[in-house]
């Protein structure tokens, strides 16, 4: 079968990472794939230092007519055109009459904005619509999206991105000015709004102002607009948070935590959850989308209500204090990732979706 992914964002998150993960499993099943990406973008390199075979494609709006006839043309030698991006769907009505499969995956546990013209593109433009959680599932069918042509495909995680060597750990936590007795606190993410890295600070500052032990260090590793914000934030609680930018090497930031907290508005999924379990990190995530299908509380992790920094402050201070809960949380995420989000099964249930291609 011949694939072509299509991803044209020049940022790099959890999105791009699970493409990744795909576009390498489709190619060891035999599978002939490219990725049609921006030639700017971080998945652009990441691609091609993986062997695999990308094709410029970049697309400034979701109305840009020399964009849907560049795919067109890139679509005609494929059998399965697979969007991953909102702005990667808006073009899948330039593919009409092609008789390539198209199928289009929605990461966001929004319902999807547009009203009709919305629904018309996942009822009636593509094959087949992949939710990567029940959450973003029941977004789409409120949005009026036809339950029948919803298929749940969980995100996966490689334990090989999370894997780090001996020493890695502690070599992180020297560089960001951390001993062996602080407890660090880790976030992964964009810096958006809606990945609530705010309430994070303000929770940190709760522990802060506390009577009882020295609150924890805290690291929020990403880029994104609202960095000059949190940055603010922090100074004007008299907090003191890092904010080294983005970290494409996850692997010793989760290393050198010793807790990592999703304090997520909305959230797919949230593979940095998936990431840190894969780690054995325990995981500290907010009751939304599909963080609370990852998330056993008490088991897994634990689930606080989003936008509650007294409840996420609570969270922290109980695993602060208690190694041997920290260490047993993180067991059983590590267990409950390998079992139950591999990159097969993530594979096997997207070509599930891609059918009977032509």
């Amino acid at each position: 079968m011949r694939v072509l992914h299509v991803d044209p964002e020049r940022a790099w998150g959890g999105g791009e990472v699970q493409v990744l993960a795909l576009a390498r499993a489709l190619r060891e099943r035999g599978h002939e794939v490219r990725l049609a990406v921006h030639p700017a973008g971080t998945l652009w390199s990441a691609a091609g230092a993986a062997g695999l075979d990308t094709v410029a494609l970049s697309i400034r709006n979701h109305f840009d007519v020399l964009a849907g006839a560049r795919l067109r043309r890139l679509a005609r030698h494929s059998d399965v055109v697979h969007f991953h991006t909102a702005r990667a769907h808006a073009l899948a009505p330039c593919l009409a009459g092609l008789g390539v499969r198209r199928v289009v995956t929605r990461r966001m546990d929004y319902v999807p904005r547009g009203g009709p013209y919305a629904r018309w593109l996942y009822n009636r433009v593509v094959d087949s619509v992949i939710a990567i959680s029940r959450g973003v599932e029941r977004a789409l069918v409120q949005g009026g999206v036809r339950p029948e042509r919803i298929r749940v495909v969980p995100s996966a995680v490689d334990p090989g991105r999370v894997a780090v060597g001996a020493g890695a750990r502690s070599e992180r936590r020297r560089a960001w000015g951390v001993a062996d007795t602080d407890v660090l606190v880790v976030a992964v993410g964009a810096l958006e709004r809606r990945k609530g890295h705010d309430v994070l600070i303000e929770a940190v500052a709760r522990l802060a102002a506390g009577p009882s032990s020295p609150p924890p260090r805290c690291v929020i590793a990403g880029a994104g607009r609202e960095g000059e914000a949190l940055a603010a934030l922090a100074r004007r609680l008299g907090v003191s948070v890092a904010l080294p930018g983005f970290l494409p090497d996850v692997g010793p930031v989760f290393a050198a935590a010793d807790v990592v907290v999703l304090a997520s508005r909305a959230e797919g999924l949230g593979v940095a959850a998936l990431e840190a379990m894969a780690a054995g990190r325990p995981v500290i995530g907010t009751r939304v989308g599909g963080l609370a299908e990852v998330i056993e509380d008490g088991r897994t992790g634990l689930l606080v209500p989003p936008e509650d920094p007294e409840a996420l402050a609570h969270a922290l201070a109980v695993l602060c204090a208690d190694p041997a809960a920290r260490a047993r949380l993180g067991t059983a995420g590590r267990a409950y990732v390998t079992t139950r989000h591999g990159v097969a099964a993530m594979a096997d249930g997207t070509i599930a979706c891609y059918g009977n291609a032509p």
